[in-house]
């Protein structure tokens, strides 16, 4: 094998060990070696590399490496390539529309990762940034990715107190929330279906509540039409 296969390859073999749910928080240095095998300084170039990259992070106080956010914005676009490709000129109508930010995120765990976010120029925002984390409990883009999950994997994801609002929002076919996860922050999301009626993604627009709370039914309406341009 190459200098540069070997190289690859072991990068390969520290992704795949983080990605073990053994792995936990993170892993050291002596503890990947241990696991994928070679010369410690080897494998810290390779970490080095993979940081530089984002697809590792190292935990400043424990100095442990785990999986980067950028790894999981590249499997989540990975996934579903169709709807990355498709989505910005539907979240670019939202914008016109409504004159607020629209997002496309997708679920990680028990939290929602924004892929994508379009916003109004030259105006006061919400975030969305992307490769950006929110909880699915208190976000409008969380609440419509729940839709799919059972009463077991809700509580596993420590949502059963969210339960209720969650059956509430799928009965409605939309989820909206009002300053559960900021202050002064509204939002409005719709899911995006796969050909098997699966949520995929989410489709959210969020806006200060000043701005945008005596729209957001209205709002609400029009991301249920774009998410439905994009589900199938």
């Amino acid at each position: 094998m190459n200098p540069g296969t070997a190289a690859l390859a072991r990068g390969i073999d520290v992704l795949c060990a983080l990605a073990e749910p053994e792995a936990g928080d993170g892993l050291g240095v002596i503890a990947l070696a241990g696991l994928v095998g070679g010369d410690k300084s080897q494998l810290s170039r390779s970490l080095k590399t993979l940081e530089e990259r984002g697809l590792v992070e190292r935990d400043p106080d424990t100095l442990a490496y785990r999986l980067g956010w950028r790894l999981f914005a590249l499997a989540a676009r990975a996934g579903e390539s169709r709807l990355v490709a498709d989505a910005p000129p539907v979240l670019r109508g939202l914008v016109r529309e409504l004159g607020e930010s629209a997002h496309l995120s997708v679920r990680q765990g028990d939290e929602v990762l924004t892929l994508l976010s379009e916003s109004p120029p030259a105006t006061l925002h919400a975030p969305g940034r992307v490769g950006g984390l929110t909880p699915l409990a208190s976000t409008s883009a969380g609440r419509v990715l729940a839709f799919d999950l059972d009463d077991s994997e809700l509580a596993s994801l420590g949502l059963r107190a969210h339960a209720a609002a969650i059956a509430e929002a799928r009965a409605l076919g939309y989820a909206i929330v009002r300053e559960e996860f900021e202050p002064g922050l509204v939002a409005a999301a719709a899911p995006i279906r796969d050909g098997a009626g699966r949520v995929v993604a989410a489709l959210n627009v969020s806006a200060p509540r000043f701005r945008l709370d005596e729209r957001l039914e209205e709002a609400a309406r029009k991301v249920v039409a774009a998410a439905d341009t994009l589900s199938g």
